[in-house]
């Protein structure tokens, strides 16, 4: 694994390990939990400019501080599921890319809406969390791992933008011009954090890669020109 120093909350520091071939990160104790908005970004971004890949991961790995051998585990972020596996003597967790941005509740199923819409352009997508095919007419889960189609939740970063943007701003507000600088950062968002459009390059990209690839795709390309 590679270390990565990351902004955390308070002006503090924290060195997350990666390994960008298996799309797996180590955090120690508490430090998914320290990233800064800044931070939780650049991981987004990292992740956004990955290749999709199908892995299987062993049941055996190992604490990369004590050797113990990591414990499978399922836990809940508000009413998303995701899973890790920890170190049984408290030292960390290891978590896989797309695990992560469930734990950080970037992840969302798609509506009855949704689907019924995506069905009248794309028959089969890959599953987000295994590359497994998805007929989009035989079902919305994922056959192999019952994962639920998914998606990017786009109001996510919006929302992460919208604090880096906030703690950068000078703290004397003019109340002449607070309604004239509400309506430059509603624009400037909308720019950046627009709705993705079911275009013919998007409609390609979520079918080969599966529709939270693409989503991060344009997260990451957006993040670039900030």
């Amino acid at each position: 694994m590679e270390a990565m120093t990351l902004d955390a909350h308070q002006g503090r520091h924290v060195d997350v390990d990666m390994c960008t071939p298996c799309q797996l990160f180590w955090f120690d104790k508490w430090e998914s939990l320290q990233l800064s908005p800044a931070s939780t970004l650049r991981l987004m971004k990292l992740i956004g400019e990955q290749p999709p890949v199908s892995l299987s991961y062993s049941d055996d790995a190992r604490c990369p501080r004590c050797a113990a051998v990591l414990k499978p585990t399922k836990d809940l972020q508000r009413s998303t599921r995701f899973n890790y596996w920890r170190c049984p003597e408290g030292h960390g967790r290891l978590i896989r890319f797309f695990e992560f941005l469930r734990e950080k509740d970037f992840i969302r199923p798609l509506s009855a809406q949704q689907l019924a819409e995506l069905r009248q352009y794309i028959q089969v997508v890959n599953c987000s969390n295994c590359g497994a095919p998805i007929d989009l007419n035989e079902g919305s889960d994922c056959a192999h791992c019952k994962s639920p189609v998914s998606m990017l939740d786009m109001k996510q970063p919006q929302q992460l933008l919208a604090q880096l943007r906030q703690a950068t701003e000078p703290k004397v507000i003019d109340p002449t011009a607070l309604g004239f600088d509400l309506a430059k950062a509603k624009r400037d968002v909308a720019v950046l954090f627009g709705e993705v459009e079911a275009g013919p390059e998007w409609l390609r990209e979520a079918s080969t890669s599966g529709l939270v690839q693409a989503c991060l795709g344009s997260v990451a390309r957006w993040l670039a020109q900030t």
